[in-house]
């Protein structure tokens, strides 16, 4: 998550999870397909957890499910009809099952410890993503895309640009370790001032790093893109310009951010909240998507009009 661009995707999907609401529904057949009848939530669907907010829960499920590939839902209490009342989250990271290793998540676990403790699975809803979290899915593009900003910080930490220092030929050669105690005393004087001093048998000449070069600043562009195909997520979004990618409208962006990113984590939490162990069969809920998009679209008119 340290990845800026990550990070970014990573708020900009849970904002909109956090936005919508879930609903429930029957389905029946209406003699050419299947129609969906809307029937009133259960009392947890606004709110599964009362200590916290909905999109505080649901963020944070999203962020489990991108990260590590899967989340969890402890059942704390049930209706009279034994279904599920009231949930607590618990964070991934913390959790661990002894029958699968992942880094795929075949099915629900049947072992399954939180911080050492084993809690009967019966109690529990299991969310497992379709995709493999990132810690999993690409650990050395992450771990490229961390050492390219620890590059830049150190390239950013002096004003004037790397270079060579190097002995006159009039002068005694120094051994190893005193050229490296005379460079690291040159580095301080230079960290702290901007004009540096040397006698006549030492010359300082510079290289032709220029600015954009020493913050590396085009590989970071393209470490930005990678991380944004990592997350699914459309380069723009990101900030990240690919110059053969366009949209007409800010309503667009939104579409493409719940197309792209949120959808394949939205219908994995709704799937998991539509089994059995959550709701009687033949019951589901879906985040309500349709609320989400005409509202954008709604405000994308408005903006147009006030321009206008």
């Amino acid at each position: 998550i340290s990845v800026p661009t990550i990070n970014r995707a990573r708020d900009l999907m849970a904002s909109v999870i956090g936005s919508m609401n879930l609903r429930s529904y029957n389905e029946f057949w209406n003699g050419e397909e299947m129609e969906k009848i809307y029937i009133a939530p259960r009392s947890w669907l606004r709110r599964p957890d009362p200590s916290v907010s909905f999109q505080f829960l649901m963020s944070w499920t999203l962020d489990d499910l991108m990260m590590f590939g899967r989340a969890f839902w402890y059942i704390s209490s049930r209706t009279a009809d034994g279904y599920p009342a009231t949930f607590t989250r618990l964070p991934a990271g913390s959790v661990t099952t002894t029958d699968m290793a992942g880094p795929v998540w075949f099915a629900p676990s049947s072992q399954v410890y939180f911080q050492g403790g084993e809690i009967d699975p019966a109690n529990l809803v299991q969310f497992l993503s379709p995709a493999q979290g990132l810690i999993y899915s690409a650990p050395g593009a992450i771990e490229t895309a961390l050492k390219l900003e620890a590059a830049r910080n150190r390239n950013a930490s002096s004003s004037i640009p790397a270079g060579i220092l190097r002995q006159t030929e009039n002068s005694e050669p120094l051994d190893a370790q005193s050229l490296s105690d005379l460079a690291a005393q040159f580095n301080a004087a230079r960290a702290s001032n901007q004009t540096a001093a040397l006698n006549q048998y030492l010359t300082y000449t510079e290289t032709n790093a220029t600015p954009d070069k020493m913050l590396l600043i085009e590989a970071s562009q393209y470490q930005s893109l990678e991380m944004s195909r990592l997350a699914n997520v459309p380069p723009y979004l990101v900030g990240v310009a690919t110059g053969a990618y366009s949209y007409q409208s800010s309503q667009q962006a939104r579409a493409d951010l719940y197309l792209f990113g949120v959808k394949l984590y939205a219908d994995a939490i709704a799937g998991a909240l539509s089994m059995d162990n959550v709701l009687p069969r033949g019951t589901y809920v879906e985040f309500d998507a349709d609320e989400y998009l005409e509202e954008n679209f709604m405000a994308d008119v408005m903006d147009r009009t006030d321009v206008n």
